[in-house]
C-alpha cells in the first residue's frame, strides 16, 4: 500500500511537467562515452519516452573516444590543443567513420524501440541531415586546427520541419563548408548552436560527473547565468569535464535560452528525474533565478491558500478566506520555485499609526530547514523600513520563540494598536509579540 502511494503521489507531481514539456523543444547532448557504455540503452530507452510524451526531440552526439580508438589503432596519436582536437587528415577520416557509425547505431536502437522495455513495439522516425554549416577554425595562437571547425549556421527550418513529422532528429558533430569541405566539431558547441538557432525550450547537457563547487564538493543544485559565470572565474582550474558544459550552459542562457540542465549521465534514470521532479537532480543554469522572493499577485492567491490550508487545519494559522488574501494581496510576500509557492508571508502595514503586523508566515513542509522563513521575515523588515514603520507586531499561537529569537517581546492586548487590538480572537488565545524598528 505504501508503494501504492508513493507511485499516486509521484505522478500526481510529475503530471504538470508532462503537461508542461509536451510540444516543446528539447535539444539533448551526449558525449561519445555515453555511447560506449553497456547501459547506453537505457539512455536510448528514456529519448524514447521523452519522445513518446510529446516532446520534439534532438539528440547531439559526440564521437572523441571513438576517433581515439581509431587513431590508436593506426598508431597516430590524439592531437589536442586547449581541449579541443587537431584534426588532420588521418583524424578527418576517423572522424568521419565515428560519426557514421555511431549514427547508425544510434539509429537502431531508436529504431526497435527497445525490446523487453516498456517502449518495445513502439515506432520512432529517426532523421539525420546536413543541418549544420561549418567553417575551419585556422590558426590560433599559432596552432593550426587544421579539420577541426566551429558552427556557421544552423538550418533551423530543416530540423523543424522534422520535428513537426513527429520525427527524433540526430545531428552528428559533423558540418559542411558550401563548398563541400568536412570539418570535425565539438559536439557541445554543435547542441548549443542548435538549441539557440531552433529557439528551444531547453539544452540538456548529459556529462560525466555531476556539478560540484570546487570550494566545498557540494552539488551545484541551480544557478544563475550571472553564478554560473563568476563561478568560473573563482575557479579557473575546475575540470574541463564540468568546465566546458557550464560556459555551453552561460552561452546558450545569453543567448535566450531560459533553462540548461547539466546532468550526471551516469546516474540511472537521471533524465527523467530532472524533467518531472520539482527539484531534480542535476544542476540547472537559468537567465533568471529558479527560485525567487518577491510581492505576491492576484494569481498568487491559489497557491498561497494551498499552502496555508494544513496550517490552518493545525490551527498554527489563523483561517483566511481566497476574499480576505484577495483584499490584501498587495501585503504578502511569496517563495516561488518552479512555479510552486513553497513559503509565504504578510506585512500589514499602516502608515499612519506608524506600525506593522506580520502574519501568515508559512513554509512548505518539503522546503523547510533551509532558511526560507528567515529570509521572507528580513524581507518582510526591509518592507516595514522602508516604509518608515516604528514597530512590529506578531500574533502567534506555536510559533513563538522563533520570533523570541529575532528579537521580538512578549506583551499584552493593552499593547496593541487600536486596529489590531479589533482584531484579536480570545477563543485562539494566540501570545502578543513586539519588536521597536530602528
Amino acid at each position: 500500500m505504501e508503494l501504492q502511494n508513493a507511485f499516486v503521489s509521484w505522478f500526481r507531481n510529475s503530471s504538470p511537467y508532462i503537461h508542461a514539456h509536451r510540444n516543446k523543444t528539447f535539444v539533448i547532448s551526449f558525449g561519445g562515452e555515453a555511447v560506449l557504455d553497456e547501459d547506453f540503452d537505457h539512455h536510448v530507452h528514456d529519448f524514447a519516452l521523452l519522445s513518446s510524451l510529446g516532446i520534439r526531440l534532438v539528440l547531439v552526439h559526440g564521437i572523441r573516444p571513438h576517433i581515439d580508438q581509431r587513431l590508436a589503432k593506426l598508431n597516430h596519436p590524439a592531437l589536442f590543443h586547449n581541449n579541443l582536437r587537431i584534426t588532420d587528415d588521418l583524424a578527418l577520416q576517423c572522424a568521419k567513420e565515428a560519426a557514421g557509425l555511431v549514427r547508425v547505431e544510434i539509429e537502431a536502437l531508436l529504431s526497435m524501440g527497445l525490446a523487453n522495455s516498456p517502449m518495445a513495439g513502439s515506432e520512432l522516425k529517426v532523421t539525420s541531415g546536413n543541418f549544420i554549416t561549418a567553417k575551419p577554425i585556422g590558426v590560433i595562437d599559432g596552432m593550426d586546427y587544421c579539420h577541426t571547425g566551429e558552427v556557421r549556421r544552423v538550418d533551423s527550418v530543416a530540423i523543424h520541419q522534422q520535428l513537426d513529422q513527429d520525427a527524433v532528429v540526430l545531428i552528428s558533430p559533423i558540418g559542411y563548408s558550401p563548398s563541400g569541405e568536412i570539418f570535425n566539431l565539438s559536439g557541445e558547441q554543435v547542441a548549443t548552436a542548435v538549441a539557440i538557432a531552433l529557439n528551444a525550450e531547453k539544452l540538456i547537457l548529459l556529462t560525466e560527473t555531476t556539478c560540484r563547487n570546487p570550494g566545498n564538493d557540494e552539488p551545484i543544485r541551480q544557478m544563475t547565468s550571472t553564478e554560473a559565470h563568476t563561478l568560473l572565474q573563482q575557479y579557473p582550474d575546475m575540470p574541463e569535464l564540468i568546465r566546458l558544459p557550464i560556459k555551453s550552459a552561460i552561452q546558450a542562457c545569453q543567448a535566450g535560452i531560459s533553462r540548461v540542465h547539466l546532468i550526471d549521465r551516469t546516474q540511472d534514470g537521471a533524465l527523467l528525474l530532472e524533467l518531472f521532479t520539482r527539484d531534480g537532480i542535476g544542476t540547472l543554469v537559468s537567465s533568471t533565478p529558479f527560485e525567487e522572493l518577491r510581492t505576491a499577485t492576484l494569481n498568487d492567491i491559489g497557491g498561497i491558500l494551498e499552502l496555508i490550508k494544513p496550517l490552518e487545519q493545525q490551527g498554527i494559522l489563523a483561517k483566511r478566506s481566497r476574499e480576505k488574501i484577495e483584499m490584501e494581496i498587495n501585503d504578502y510576500i511569496i517563495i516561488e520555485r518552479d512555479g510552486l509557492i513553497i513559503g509565504c508571508t504578510a506585512l500589514h502595514a499602516d502608515e499612519q499609526e506608524k506600525f506593522g503586523a506580520i502574519a501568515c508566515l508559512a513554509v512548505h513542509v518539503n522546503y523547510q530547514g533551509a532558511a526560507r522563513g528567515q529570509r521572507l521575515f528580513d524581507y518582510a523588515c526591509l518592507k516595514a523600513k522602508k516604509l518608515n514603520l516604528n514597530s512590529l507586531f506578531v500574533l502567534s499561537t506555536q510559533t513563538t520563540h522563533w520570533f523570541i529569537e529575532r528579537g521580538f517581546v512578549l506583551s499584552d492586548i493593552n499593547s496593541l494598536p487600536a486596529p489590531l487590538k479589533k482584531l484579536y480572537n480570545p477563543q485562539r488565545n494566540s501570545k502578543i509579540l513586539y519588536r521597536a524598528l530602528e
